[in-house]
């Protein structure tokens, strides 16, 4: 027995040993922490003001396939043209669809593939919170700038399509999503021309006008135009991934910039579950509502698989080495502690979604009466589909979750593959950690995978190479307004991110 309990403390000992090796040699990156302040902002009052002026009109995208009110995006074509004459008078600029954007600065090589960066012109609904200051036309831009916030207010400070400037930000509806990321494009584009700095390779600008409810009449069609015309593209650079605040990430002390290489598929299923409608004084033994909570709570509990995928293990692999001990020696030691790994991730909501196919109940439907029974509860159920899972996948979940019960299916929205999965070893994903490190120079750059829906999985048709980032500095809190209540961009992030765009615009073949 002596001899028995001395083997299994070797073998534990051993295992212990290897499993402090393999932490401590794991090669996660490398992170220059005290890498300076890197480049200083320079206010620019004229790109303020127009950017605050871009805001002030609504732009907002609603409804099914697109239909909305289409006078504010005539009238914000009209204000681009007023605000940049030099882009139109030096960059070829077509109109797409009526009010899709697309412009195009000449490079001295044609033998080069171009570079593009989209954005998009339309917002979502600003909601109906109160507005603390209903002024208009406030313009301060030197006011002493106020400190990022930290929850996401109840009240708009000032009207949402106000633009006010004031406190150090831009504030209104598609400050950050994404007028912010379309104007600094604009400028970047206006400062290359008026410098008369000619690249080596064709510079594109794309706006969409309808992200926020598919893209299928703006970025769709603007896709397939350039896919009509024959062209590849080197890079597509579009919104996604942000530069997340040191200690807004949990367990990272560091700032840490997520570019977005790949993006969740999407598909929305209504599901309609039929049983026995009637008085509610005589209920059948099982109401369709009850067989409807079975089908819910079988697809809540039986979630599809968690698993890290190799853009995961790559985004850990950047970030581990700025994490605790314990989750450094998970992520060196997958051969062995994978499961507890995976069963720490799956228990938050955040990181949950990094590794699996996620399942969100969103919508119920039942009777209008207190004692009526419906002879039919339709709920809709909402998947993120994580790269490696497929369409088919979650049908097939679908089918399991409903067995045994009448039920029709009805995907509804505009389902979606995930992305293809873009390579981090190009010259395209370099420029974004070489123009991050230009404005934040501490930053951890990675990988990572975007949750939410964008224009850019729409341009895989013309090029390999799709990353999902916007280069600026936020808390959570500053995040989580971007469809809430009192979105604002702050001015140095927005003096900031349009240095980035010149700055991988100038240097994309230095």
């Amino acid at each position: 027995m002596k001899k028995i309990l001395l083997v299994i403390l070797g073998i534990i000992v051993i295992l212990a040993a290897i499993l402090l090796i393999k932490t401590y040699t794991y090669p996660f990156k490398k992170n220059m922490a005290d890498a300076g302040e890197g480049w200083k902002p320079v206010k620019n009052d004229s790109a303020i003001l127009r950017l605050s002026g871009g805001i002030k009109i609504p732009t907002v995208s609603t409804g099914s396939l697109g239909e909305f009110d289409y006078a504010p995006f005539a009238r914000f074509k009209e204000y681009l043209k007023i605000s940049y004459p030099l882009v139109y008078q030096h960059a070829e600029n077509v109109e797409v669809n009526q009010y899709g954007l697309v412009f195009r600065l000449k490079g001295s090589n044609p033998a080069l593939e171009p570079i593009l960066f989209l954005a998009h012109m339309d917002v979502v609904p600003p909601g109906d919170a109160d507005i603390k200051n209903k002024e208009d036309n406030i313009f301060k831009p030197d006011d002493t700038p106020l400190s990022p916030v930290t929850k996401v207010a109840e009240d708009w400070d000032y009207a949402p399509f106000s633009g006010a400037v004031a406190n150090g930000r831009i504030y209104g509806r598609g400050a950050i999503d994404m007028k912010g990321m379309l104007f600094s494009l604009m400028e970047s584009m206006n400062n290359l021309i008026r410098n008369k700095q000619i690249q080596q390779r064709d510079i594109y600008l794309a706006f969409g006008f309808d992200e926020e409810v598919g893209g299928q009449k703006g970025a769709m069609q603007i896709a397939g135009y350039f896919k009509k015309k024959g062209l590849k593209f080197d890079a597509v650079y579009d919104e996604g991934g942000l530069i997340m605040r040191k200690g807004n990430v949990a367990g990272i002390d560091s700032d840490v910039a997520v570019v977005g290489c790949a993006e969740k598929g999407f598909l929305s299923a209504k599901i309609k579950v039929k049983g026995l409608g009637g008085h509610s004084s005589m209920p059948p033994m099982e109401s369709a509502i009850g067989k409807a909570a079975v089908i819910m709570k079988r697809l809540e509990d039986d979630q599809m698989k968690p698993m890290i995928t190799p853009l995961i293990k790559e985004f850990f692999d950047n970030i581990g080495g700025a994490m605790p001990f314990t989750s450094r020696l998970a992520i060196a030691n997958q051969w062995l502690l994978r499961p507890l790994l995976l069963s720490k991730l799956t228990k938050n909501n955040t990181t949950n979604a990094l590794v699996r196919t996620t399942t969100a109940l969103t919508m119920m439907k039942g009777s209008d009466g207190t004692n009526v029974l419906s002879p039919e509860v339709e709920f809709v159920v909402n998947f993120r589909l994580l790269p490696g899972n497929t369409v088919k996948d979650v049908r097939e979940h679908i089918a399991r979750a409903t067995k045994g019960f009448d039920v029709e299916v009805e995907e509804i929205d505009n389902t979606r593959e995930a992305s293809g999965i873009s390579p981090t070893h190009t010259k395209a994903f370099k420029m974004i950690e070489a123009g991050v490190k230009e404005i934040h120079p501490g930053a951890i750059v990675t990988p990572y995978l975007t949750m939410a829906g964008t224009d850019a999985g729409k341009y895989e048709i013309v090029s390999k190479n799709v990353y999902r980032f916007m280069p600026i500095k936020i808390t959570s809190a500053e995040q989580q307004s971007i469809h809430s209540t009192n979105e604002y961009l702050s001015i140095e992030n927005y003096m900031k991110m349009i240095h980035y765009f010149e700055y991988i615009m100038k240097n994309y073949d230095k």
